[in-house]
């Protein structure tokens, strides 16, 4: 609670975690994304700045996560850091992907982690998420474009070019 973070990258695992930043009583919620319509969704579920990925970040965060499996937002997330802020690294990136960093970022007892599937254990976790679900904290469906499957194309591309979050195909929908 009142603490700052910042998700770069607002796909469905980036606004899972600004959601999950908003529960937990998060004071500052930055986003930062490519696509202006993610950042428009990222202010409607809890983002209380939202950025362009090109644009600078003004204030440093206690935490951030990098949520777009790319290495310059890598770069940007740790860079944001106040010091002996923590980092969680949980962006998808393909084997041999590398980023580079200040190591003296590093140095002023920031961290940098990678974490997986929420370091949480399912057995209390999973049933946590579907109380907030259920009671409307967790709005998962907002993230969610149905697509029939003879359109699974457009939904690869609307994918591709952000326009939608995650894209769902519906097989044998009457």
């Amino acid at each position: 609670p009142s603490s700052s973070i910042a998700v770069f990258g607002a796909g469905a695992v980036g606004l899972a975690a600004v959601m999950a930043a908003r529960i937990a009583g998060c004071s500052t919620i930055v986003a930062v994304d490519l696509h202006d319509n993610r950042l428009a969704l990222a202010r409607e579920l809890g983002a209380t700045h939202v950025f362009h990925a090109s644009a600078p970040m003004p204030v440093p965060v206690d935490a951030s996560i990098e949520a777009a499996g790319h290495p310059a937002a890598l770069r940007r997330a740790v860079d944001c850091l106040a010091p002996l802020g923590v980092c969680c690294l949980v962006g998808s990136a393909r084997n041999g992907v590398e980023a580079a960093l200040e190591m003296a970022q590093l140095q002023h007892g920031r961290t940098l982690r990678g974490c997986i599937q929420g370091d949480a254990p399912p057995q209390d976790f999973f049933p946590r998420l579907f109380e907030h679900w259920g009671a409307g904290r967790l709005p998962v469906e907002r993230l969610i474009t149905f697509y029939e499957l003879r359109e699974i194309n457009r939904a690869v591309a609307d994918a591709a070019d952000g326009r939608v979050v995650k894209p769902v195909l519906r097989i044998g929908q009457a």
